[in-house]
């Protein structure tokens, strides 16, 4: 394995890491201290900036006015974005614009991939099934009739779903297959108003973002508007999964370096806390974590990225990653909790709301049992040697 990145990689994080520099993590009320949602929309002018800096194109191709980079560029982005906990919907949009220049027809990526890539229209995917804990591509069923999918079901906890234009969502068919519907939610976000059949109720994260179960009653989506290639489902839950990884690993970087300068700092007895052999060790194991993390979330990138064969799918590799992420990015923010006392409550300091972050962040996709469970039966389907 060779997990050194390429110039214009580095470029995409060092953009990334001049756009976020201004980002403040507390610039919305605590979710501590408000009941609904920390705010009715995510961070516009931040999501203007991105677009600007060509940071939402960044797996198009040029064709659309993209830079055509991978899936390592995109990590590499969400990891910075997660340190600053930038409320904008970066890693489903990219995700799902991805997902359509990859497996969209012509038409679709003509209509639609490059004005995405300008950041407008703003896309989500719903990923997380009726409860979250099922498979989001049993939630929903398809069924064709005439020139339209005719769509039942609920998906839950949709991202950023009331400030979009479109929502992808997977459903399942009568001949048991996967297709991918763009679904427009009707909410304030969206070109128009939303697709007939479609509702959506207000839910709030752990982190205190606002989310939407979508419910679907006979909701008609135009066969031009449904991503039917085989294998687009898997690919795109994987590139999530894998962002979501990202995104755990930048915070829980983050989190350390708080921890480090809080312990540095802070005296017991006339010393630093931080010279305190129990601290020290404490901070080393969560720095062993974030190195696990990081190697595990390369590997499966870099698969996403270059399609290269193993002993097992790409999926075993990004059940890999989601495992240390899961476990990981939860450890680093409960030792910090730890190590801060009192401190590390306080609603006026920043750590507790990235607390509430990797909370969201170590569930969403799925946690690490479920995804043991996944590689459990990727072993057995593949057994090795």
């Amino acid at each position: 394995m060779d997990f050194t990145f390429t110039e214009e990689q580095l470029a995409a994080a060092e953009a990334a890491r001049g756009v976020f520099a201004g980002v403040a993590p507390d610039a919305v009320p605590s979710p501590a201290l408000t009941t609904g949602a920390v705010s009715e929309h995510f961070d516009r002018e931040l999501w203007d900036r991105l677009a600007q800096a060509d940071l939402l194109s960044l797996l198009l191709g040029e064709e659309y006015g993209g830079a055509g980079l991978d899936a390592i560029a995109l990590c590499l982005v969400l990891r910075e974005s997660a340190k600053v906990l930038a409320r904008v919907p970066l890693l489903e949009h990219s995700a799902a614009l991805a997902t359509v220049q990859r497996y969209g027809s012509a038409e679709l990526r003509d209509r639609l991939a490059a004005r995405a890539g300008r950041g407008e229209p703003v896309l989500t995917v719903a990923a997380s099934g009726r409860t979250g804990h099922d498979p989001a591509e049993l939630a929903v069923t398809a069924r064709r009739d005439g020139g339209a999918w005719v769509l039942d079901g609920v998906q839950t906890a949709v991202p950023w779903v009331y400030d979009v234009a479109l929502v992808v969502v997977p459903a399942r068919t009568e001949a048991d297959r996967s297709v991918l519907a763009l679904v427009a939610p009707g909410g304030e976000g969206a070109e128009g108003s939303g697709s007939a059949g479609v509702t959506v109720a207000e839910q709030v994260s752990t982190s205190g973002e606002r989310l939407g179960e979508l419910r679907l009653e006979s909701a008609r989506v135009a066969a031009r508007d449904v991503v039917a290639a085989d294998g687009a489902w898997e690919w795109l839950r994987e590139l999530l999964v894998t962002g979501t990884c990202a995104l755990a690993l930048g915070l829980g970087e983050r989190v350390l370096r708080m921890t480090g300068e809080y312990a540095g700092k802070r005296e017991q007895f006339g010393h630093p806390i931080a010279t305190f052999q129990a601290v020290a060790v404490q901070a080393a194991d969560r720095y062993i974590d974030l190195r696990a993390m990081e190697a595990t979330l390369w590997q499966a990138a870099w698969r996403i990225a270059s399609g290269a064969s193993g002993a097992l799918p790409a999926a075993g590799d990004v059940a890999v990653a989601k495992i240390w992420a899961a476990d990981g990015v939860r450890r680093v923010v409960q030792t910090a909790q730890h190590l801060h006392g009192g401190f590390g409550a306080d609603t006026e300091y920043a750590l507790h709301r990235y607390h509430a972050w990797a909370k969201q962040i170590e569930l969403a996709l799925g946690g690490a049992g479920v995804h043991e469970e996944a590689l459990g039966d990727l072993l057995a389907a593949h057994p090795l040697g």
